[in-house]
């Protein structure tokens, strides 16, 4: 009994920690099937009383399918007397962290504490990487004060874990202070994982200087740099355009006796194809060959996608036909990639060609990201039947549309004059449980807006508001346009003062948008006005074109008048 109280007063210590987790049972959802008999299990784990079950749930836990058979087990395993051991609790632990079911491991980690069993480093281990995973990392760090309250040895992964979670939630600062204590107050002994992590993460924020700073600090001691941080380096200068210093890093490695391999051929040839240099490009392809280091579906892809883009589709289809040769399959990415290069092309029965291969295809089935692409291939055409073909085809693949999907269908609406239709698809996105995001209430402003529908745009726009939601100056921008495109220029200005009164900050395309219509409509003194308060804002008039919607003699005399506001709003007539 003292034994079972003192295991509770440990348990309510990390439970005032965790004040925000749900007080509710855990309980399995009804009405799903189970991949093992109910029945059988039942007879199996539930005790009556005096009776002793001795059941091993290691199998069982091995044939979960699914979070529903996990919570059933785990009902099971805790009605069972005496209780299963911490190994079998912490392997079923772990099957719901590896389903990405983060939140119901945290809340399972609470029910196993408060059934009183002797949780050890391994299960907390698990608990802390639920939280770092799920965006928590602070309710991490409680859980370490817990293990040093039960004098638990926190080891390297422990720590492995709360970093990559600091860098996860991009707190730099304090990701570098752990490995700080880590080295200084001696908290665990760095291995080439840590070295990894803190490499990673500096390089995802773009702070590649100072990852090649932690890189150097490792050649001096005695935790060598591998091939692997090599690669994370290389690619982070890749991706910021820093190619020549990622050749400089590469060219040391034979150098250092860490030979590249392809991870680090493809990330250069990614670096090099977005800056064109396709004759690097080709010799660091033949370099591999010659080294026997033969480009994987990474490389090639990488190099399609680059291809495309740039519309050399000749090239990225030889580039297939080496990947057939070589036994190389091309996965969804490269055909992707295909069909949008179609239709920068103008085409587009080669981009349905690319999408009907792949569905006849076992290995490279079309996603909602490949769907996406040929209907907004379609929509820019308008080709708008086209379009709709494949949206009303994609759930007889299997394949659940998105909010890209709808967005880009509702702009294709907009963009040929159909803007009641667009207003179906948009309600149908609702009915079916999507969330509009930016780039949809931009495309149903932009849209309503074009069509005549300027007072609708304002009932969105005010439906929004009621909401609470954060209302981006992109949104008020747009109904501005659109005010001032049917000649409400009052209007438009009245939204530019409400923007002030609700703290937004106005932005050059704000003024752009006003002045454009205070021009148009021969208010020039009115355009020099806002040329005032635009500078007040601390915006530079050097970012404002009235060249571009003025003729000539307007365009001189408006200069004249912005003189005198901005004696330096033009730094040249090269400029103008």
């Amino acid at each position: 009994m003292e034994h079972c109280t003192e295991q509770m007063m440990k348990v309510s210590y990390a439970f005032f920690l965790w004040r925000f987790l749900s007080s509710s049972p855990i309980r399995p959802k009804s009405g799903k099937s189970l991949c093992y008999s109910q029945s059988s299990l039942l007879s199996r784990c539930l005790c009556t009383k005096g009776a002793v079950a001795k059941f091993n749930f290691r199998e069982e836990i091995k044939n979960i399918n699914g979070l529903d058979d996990a919570l059933y087990l785990y009902e099971n395993m805790s009605r069972t007397r005496p209780l299963p051991c911490v190994v079998q609790f912490t392997q079923l632990l772990s099957r719901v962290v590896n389903m990405k079911e983060y939140s119901a491991a945290i809340n399972l980690f609470k029910d196993i504490c408060s059934l009183g069993v002797s949780v050890d480093e391994y299960t907390m281990n698990i608990a802390i990487n639920s939280f770092c995973l799920s965006g928590r990392v602070d309710y991490g760090f409680s859980v370490l004060g817990w293990f040093f309250k039960r004098r638990c040895s926190a080891n390297v992964y422990t720590f492995n874990t709360l970093l990559k979670g600091l860098f996860r939630e991009k707190r730099i600062n304090e990701a570098q202070e752990l490995l700080r204590k880590m080295v200084g107050e001696g908290l665990c002994e760095l291995n080439i994982v840590t070295c990894g992590i803190a490499v990673d993460g500096l390089c995802k924020v773009g702070n590649t200087s100072t990852a090649i700073e932690f890189l150097r600090t490792m050649e001096k001691g005695a935790l060598k740099p591998n091939a692997h941080i090599y690669n994370i380096v290389i690619d982070g200068l890749c991706k910021d355009r820093m190619i020549d210093s990622a050749l400089a890093l590469f060219n040391e490695m034979p150098e250092k006796g860490i030979p590249p391999d392809v991870v680090t051929y493809s990330s250069l040839v990614g670096g090099l194809c977005n800056l064109s240099r396709w004759e690097e490009v080709k010799k660091l392809m033949k370099e591999m060959v010659f080294f026997k280091i033969y480009p994987d579906v990474v490389t090639f892809t990488t190099l399609i996608v680059a291809l495309c883009k740039e519309g050399m589709m000749d090239e990225a289809e030889d580039v297939i036909g080496i990947m057939k040769q070589q036994h190389v399959v091309p996965n969804v990415t490269c055909y992707t990639a295909l069909m949008s290069g179609y239709f920068l092309e103008g085409r587009k029965d080669d981009a349905r060609n690319v999408f009907d291969l792949m569905g006849s295809s076992k290995n490279c089935a079309p996603d909602v990201i490949s769907c996406n692409t040929l209907i907004n291939g379609y929509c820019r055409k308008m080709k708008m039947d086209d379009a709709m073909g494949i949206f009303h085809e994609m759930p007889r693949k299997g394949i659940k549309p998105d909010v890209s999907t709808y967005t880009t269908i509702l702009g294709g609406f907009f963009r040929v004059g159909k803007w009641r239709v667009a207003l179906d698809i948009f309600y149908e996105m609702l009915a079916v449980g999507l969330k509009p995001n930016f780039y949809t209430y931009c495309n149903m402003l932009n849209g309503l807006c074009r069509n005549g529908q300027v007072e609708r745009a304002l009932s969105l726009l005010e439906a929004l508001e009621r909401k609470g939601q954060h209302l981006h100056n992109a949104y008020y921008n747009i109904v501005m346009g659109g005010l001032i495109m049917f000649n409400k220029l009052n209007a438009g200005r009245a939204i530019l003062e409400y923007m002030g009164s609700k703290g937004l900050e106005s932005n050059v395309v704000t003024y752009n948008v006003l002045i454009k219509g205070c021009c148009e409509n021969g208010l020039l003194e009115d355009a020099k006005d806002l040329l005032f308060k635009m500078g007040q804002s601390g915006l530079s008039p050097n970012e404002v074109h009235p060249h571009t919607f003025l003729n000539e003699s307007q365009f001189l005399h408006f200069r004249l008048q912005l003189r005198q506001v901005h004696p330096c709003a033009f730094r040249s007539e090269n400029q103008v």
